[in-house]
């Protein structure tokens, strides 16, 4: 189940931040992004490109911006600082869905063993709903880019995102050695190499490092096109319902998200 309690408590304090600046003066920009992700899990060899392309979902979310260089109490810009001109505040709300299998040589189709044949079985699915803030530094003048100055507008971000995740595992393998073969989740039907409790399908939640890089394309006075790569790094290894605890295994789940955004400027 997701932890809504603190989502919604994440969300509370966003709005009141939100309020808290637009007493102030600053301008809003409100948008939406879609595009596909690729998570990086214990599923496969995260150096196989098979592995990379293969375990890719998608990903949607509702983005606001807190534009320091305009007041939208008096139309205007906001006295010219160079904090004002280049940085904008992101908030964002997005879910992301990816299918997992495992790829690579030890699920090559000439492999027969109980090994290969346990891995090919198991499959999984991510289900992550995220909430969170970013600081975006924009290099070139946002004045100069809402004035028309330049199209092209190119930043990089930072933050901060909550995480609940709610993956999902099963395996098509029963081993006939054991009385439980109904039972998917039953450790002797995954991968015998692995460490007990290495499955772990519960639903939780994290925080996580996000860091951005892309540009935005300014379309019309109050509207603008954004493309955008995410690095998304958990602080939790069980997002995609699987931690394998083996000794090369030295990385949380993280993911790249290329999205596609639209943003329009509210004031």
């Amino acid at each position: 189940m997701l932890d809504f309690k603190r989502l919604a408590t994440l969300f509370l304090l966003c709005t009141l931040c939100q309020t808290t600046y637009s007493q102030l003066g600053f301008s809003h920009e409100i948008g939406v992004v879609a595009g596909p992700v690729q998570f990086r899990s214990d599923y496969g060899s995260r150096t196989d490109r098979e592995t990379n392309f293969g375990n890719s979902g998608f990903g949607i979310g509702l983005i606001h911006y807190i534009n320091f260089s305009y007041r939208a109490d008096c139309n205007c810009y906001t006295t010219d600082t160079y904090f004002n001109d280049h940085f904008k505040l992101r908030n964002e709300i997005s879910f992301n869905k990816t299918k997992l299998e495992h790829f690579g040589q030890w699920v090559d189709p000439s492999k027969n063993t109980i090994e290969a044949n346990q891995l090919r079985g198991h499959t999984g699915e991510t289900n992550n709903f995220d909430i969170g803030t970013e600081l975006e530094f924009f290099p070139l003048s946002i004045r100069g880019f809402q004035s028309f100055s330049y199209k092209l507008s190119p930043f990089v971000s930072l933050g901060i995102h909550y995480t609940s995740f709610t993956p999902k595992v099963k395996t098509t393998y029963a081993n006939p050695d054991t009385t439980e073969i109904g039972n998917v989740l039953n450790p002797d039907n995954f991968y015998s190499v692995w460490a007990p409790g290495s499955v772990d399908a519960s639903p939780g939640s994290t925080w996580s490092l996000v860091s951005s890089v892309g540009f935005r394309y300014k379309l019309t006075k109050l509207s603008d096109l954004m493309l955008n790569m995410r690095w998304q790094y958990f602080f939790n290894d069980y997002v995609d319902g699987l931690n394998h605890q083996l000794e090369y295994n030295k990385h949380n789940d993280w993911l790249l998200w290329i999205n596609v955004g639209y943003i329009y400027y509210l004031n």
